[in-house]
């Protein structure tokens, strides 16, 4: 590692003593709403959103810890060019167009500062000769794009699982470990990652930060399950990983009250979680109409 570099290690919240390795990532994520179709999404729906970034962090292994600092910077909007990535990528494999790219957030510059520690295997174990581990993560993101705090663990089972800490994670959860020392030729192994994240904002949902547009209301606990599988060769690791998380934001909901001899006047419960079916307060009103709020 370069000298510059170990002087900048010592003012980081690394620990002491651990092998030090410079991380250098980059990356484009997009979001969009769950309808892609619709020129003009209705209110309520997910904010189209791009974010090209690049990383560059530090970590230090001591053989039971690992510490990972990380500096990530971007841009948000028009100039992350996530609406031709995914045009394009949609062309080439025969999906609907997206339509709504011209109501995305507007473009602003980003960082992100994160912290993480993971503990190696605190339990450990070899049922029929495969080994099995925990391994628990803390951390916090601060920045204009993501703020937040998370804890989690990691279960892996498989082969050569000393050879690192796990696989790098997808975000918005902590970005995990890209790094990995392989002890034999060939390893694998299936990992379960459970998470909580407490979020103070998350431009991708609250909207730009310096202007008005579209956002959505997020929720503050957001849960989440990384299942999936890791492949050492050599110096080369290859991952896959499948996400699942609880509901991310508040959707508005509408009501449609029956026509009948004595209609009912619907007073819409603003925010619907967890659910298709909206709910609403009914109360008695005189009528033959039928209304939508």
């Amino acid at each position: 590692m370069p000298t510059w570099a170990r002087s900048v290690a010592h003012v980081l919240p690394l620990a002491s003593g651990g092998n030090k390795r410079i991380s250098i990532a980059a990356g484009q994520s997009m979001f969009t709403p769950e309808d892609i179709t619709l020129r003009n999404p209705p209110a309520g729906s997910r904010p189209y959103a791009g974010w090209l970034y690049g990383s560059v962090g530090m970590v230090s292994d001591t053989g039971k810890t690992l510490d990972n600092v990380m500096l990530t910077l971007g841009v948000v909007g028009p100039l992350s060019y996530a609406e031709q990535t995914q045009s394009f990528v949609h062309h080439v494999i025969s999906s609907p167009h997206p339509e709504g790219w011209s109501h995305q957030l507007k473009n602003e510059p980003g960082a992100i500062l994160t912290y993480e520690r993971k503990w190696r295997s605190i339990y450990e174990a070899s049922p029929f000769g495969i080994g099995a581990d925990i391994t628990p993560h803390v951390g916090v993101n601060l920045g204009n794009i993501n703020t937040d705090a998370a804890v989690g663990a990691t279960f892996r089972l498989g082969y050569d699982l000393p050879a690192d800490y796990g696989p790098p994670r997808i975000r918005p959860s902590l970005p995990g470990s890209d790094f990995f020392i392989p002890t034999q030729e060939l390893g694998g192994y299936l990992f379960t990652t459970i998470g909580e994240r407490a979020v103070g904002r998350n431009i991708f949902l609250d909207g730009n930060t310096f202007s008005d547009g579209p956002h959505v209301n997020k929720e503050i606990l957001v849960s989440s399950l990384q299942v999936g599988m890791a492949v050492t060769y050599g110096q080369t690791r290859l991952s896959y990983t499948q996400v699942f998380m609880t509901k991310e934001y508040t959707t508005p909901a509408t009501c449609l009250a029956i026509r009948s001899a004595h209609a009912f006047m619907p007073v819409l419960n603003p925010y619907v979680k967890n659910t298709r079916m909206p709910i609403c307060h009914l109360a008695s009103l005189r009528g033959s109409n039928y209304g939508r709020l």
